[in-house]
């Protein structure tokens, strides 16, 4: 089974060349780089891992594409362009083109970029990414997945990936999936999935995560194994890489080896049309 991680951020130090947003923290010290990565992975059996840049590091896609250029047969990049800069459009048509990119990923939960998807400002990018088959990844929570739902039926042919099942940051257990029926009710659009990715920050329960167990079905029953992608989101997890992987592979034993196949890494692959898969 070749297993892809759905999500992994990494980054470098704050420095005056290069600078983070204002105000931001990251995820843990020291940064989370690509060859520590590549040293979890092995001892996790993960194969390949998509790279996400974080919040902090703006708009730059650097990072992320030479560790994808680097070991083009373990990475992959999502990344971002400025929603304010409306030469941004122009970059759409090509954006996988650059070795290692497969698509966009946003936090649209984060206050700063809030406004342009609640306002409709980024329409834009939903119908140029259409046209170019360029998948985008979001986070966004319970309460605004209706906005996603909107994008998703005017742009039937725009893949869109709902990350960590939208859940809110900092909540647990009950609190945290009290309103996933509004995540589930995306199930119907064809266009949309899911990545049941990070689960272990949204539990008190200790591995392995019973309690969500039943959610992670849910999920499965109204995606099915295609549209539901496993992740780990490494550098804020609570648990170990491996206990991440093993929640789905050892624990959860209503999983066919066909649907573990497709979860933990052939429907992402495939989604992202990120070959072999």
């Amino acid at each position: 089974m070749l297993i892809t991680d759905a999500q992994v951020h990494i980054w470098r130090a704050n420095s005056p060349e290069r600078p983070w947003r204002a105000g931001e923290k990251s995820h843990r010290e020291p940064p989370l780089e690509a060859d520590e990565l590549l040293h979890e992975m092995d001892a996790a059996g993960v194969n390949r891992a998509i790279l996400v840049p974080p919040f902090l590091d703006g708009d730059r896609n650097d990072l992320v594409l030479e560790a994808a250029r680097a070991h083009p047969d373990r990475f992959a990049a999502m990344g971002r362009v400025d929603l304010d800069d409306p030469a941004s459009r122009r970059l759409i048509p090509t954006w996988r083109q650059q070795p290692g990119m497969l698509g966009f990923r946003y936090s649209f939960h984060r206050p700063a970029l809030t406004p342009a998807l609640t306002e409709g400002r980024v329409d834009w990018l939903w119908e140029g990414a259409e046209k170019a088959g360029v998948p985008i990844m979001l986070h966004v929570p319970h309460s605004m997945v209706h906005l996603i739902d909107r994008a998703a039926d005017r742009y039937p042919g725009l893949k869109l990936v709902m990350d960590h099942l939208s859940l809110p940051m900092g909540k647990k257990d009950e609190e945290a999936f009290r309103d996933l029926d509004k995540l589930l009710a995306l199930a119907t659009r064809p266009n949309v999935a899911v990545k049941v990715s990070a689960l272990a920050c949204y539990t008190n329960d200790p591995y392995p995560y019973r309690k969500l167990h039943p959610y992670v079905r849910r999920v499965f029953d109204e995606f099915g194994p295609r549209r539901t992608f496993w992740g780990s989101d490494l550098s804020r997890l609570s648990c170990t890489y491996r206990a991440s992987v093993m929640m789905f592979t050892e624990e959860m034993r209503w999983f066919s080896a066909d649907n573990l196949e497709w979860i933990m890494g052939r429907g992402l692959s495939q989604w992202l049309d990120w070959k072999p898969y």
